[in-house]
């Protein structure tokens, strides 16, 4: 087995192959210098002997130098769909296979091979042979970033929004465009680049696809990857007050504020969620802000903080005033910020956050048809 915890390149791979490095016991396997692409239309990367007492079978290999689900479905496809050479059988060879991935193998009945002594080889009337838990020696050399998380998932979000993009100059405007802090504030625009690095993790997840346009693939699995990794917003501080009835609604008195000083924002998650679901909530209304100071030297004098009415959370957290909606002067954050304040809530609150989820999918599935 290969120790290197370096990404291998499918040279590399195919080496192991060749000098009988890889196991899966009680399994051995022979490369064969064979014409892989004899008896089929493409040239396969290898073709292997697998042997267990007196019993032999080959093997057409495809071999992938990643183990990312797209590039796991691509060699999936590729053995289902093309012919293979005469009396082989279908091979896919990455450097590591995860436990769904080794189940999804052996359901569509395809052995699967890797560096990590995981694998699943069977032959009808011959042998079967499944071995999983080998720990992934060889993570994405990626970057850490999380484009699930913080303002990356500002690109995850857009998909859920509009499902399709021409460009990615396309979905760097879309991005910007729903910013509030970009259009109101002093926040500076998403760079091309932070675009183009979420949207190649978005397609190796096989969230979305560029084929024959950049559109969403599983809306599903891109609102539950961002409801994995969501993290609330980094809070400088939070001022609740009494605000006089007689002074006017609190709306209409944030409302003024906000237009007179140009000052950005946005109802919280949990304050919005009557917009997009049936949910009784207090009277207490809180609200994202960059500068609460701002905010508050123009409202009426508060009477008490004992039964507070209005909250002020002071943050610059882009992703919280990402796609809000406007009804007049007044912004309520996006369904999706609904969904995932919701789902850090109690069983009350997750239980209503499907309801916003369901809404979610259902007008992202109706824009795809």
């Amino acid at each position: 087995m290969i120790e290197n915890r370096k990404t291998p390149t499918v040279k590399e791979m195919l080496d192991q192959l060749r000098e009988g490095k890889i196991e899966l016991p009680p399994l051995s396997f022979r490369f064969l210098d064979a014409q892989a692409g004899e008896g089929g239309d493409r040239r396969f990367d290898a073709i292997v002997e697998a042997s267990w007492q007196r019993k032999t079978a080959k093997f057409a290999v495809e071999c992938k130098a990643l183990s990312t689900p797209k590039a796991f479905q691509g060699g999936l496809n590729m053995l289902k769909t093309s012919p293979l050479p005469k009396g082989t059988f279908p091979m896919l060879f990455v450097p590591f296979l995860s436990e769904q991935q080794l189940q999804e193998l052996e359901r569509e009945e395809i052995s699967g091979i890797d560096l990590c002594g995981n694998g699943v080889v069977f032959v009808p009337g011959k042998f079967a042979v499944s071995r999983s838990g080998g720990k992934n020696r060889f993570p994405s050399s990626a970057p850490i970033k999380n484009i699930y998380r913080k303002n990356s998932s500002m690109v995850g979000r857009a998909f859920l929004v509009c499902a399709g993009y021409e460009t990615v100059q396309e979905i760097r405007a879309e991005v910007n465009q729903r910013s509030l802090l970009v259009n109101r504030w002093d926040k500076k625009p998403m760079s091309l680049s932070t675009v183009s690095k979420a949207l190649k993790t978005l397609e190796a997840d096989l969230v979305v696809t560029r084929e024959p346009t950049i559109r969403v693939l599983q809306p599903d699995k891109l609102l539950e990857k961002l409801n994995e990794n969501y993290e609330p917003p980094t809070v400088r501080q939070r001022i609740r007050l009494k605000l006089p009835e007689e002074s006017g609604t609190v709306l209409e008195l944030l409302s003024k504020q906000s237009q007179e000083l140009d000052v950005p924002l946005a109802a919280s998650g949990t304050s919005s969620v009557t917009r997009y679901a049936v949910m009784q909530r207090g009277d207490l209304l809180s609200v994202y802000c960059p500068r609460a100071d701002l905010l508050i030297e123009g409202l009426p004098e508060s009477q008490s903080a004992r039964f507070p009415n209005l909250e002020i959370v002071e943050t610059e957290d882009e992703t919280v005033y990402f796609d809000a909606r406007q009804e007049g002067g007044f912004w309520w954050a996006s369904p999706v910020q609904v969904y995932l304040e919701l789902m850090t809530g109690d069983k009350r609150d997750q239980e209503t956050a499907e309801q916003v989820r369901s809404l979610i999918i259902k007008d992202i599935e109706v824009e795809r048809q």
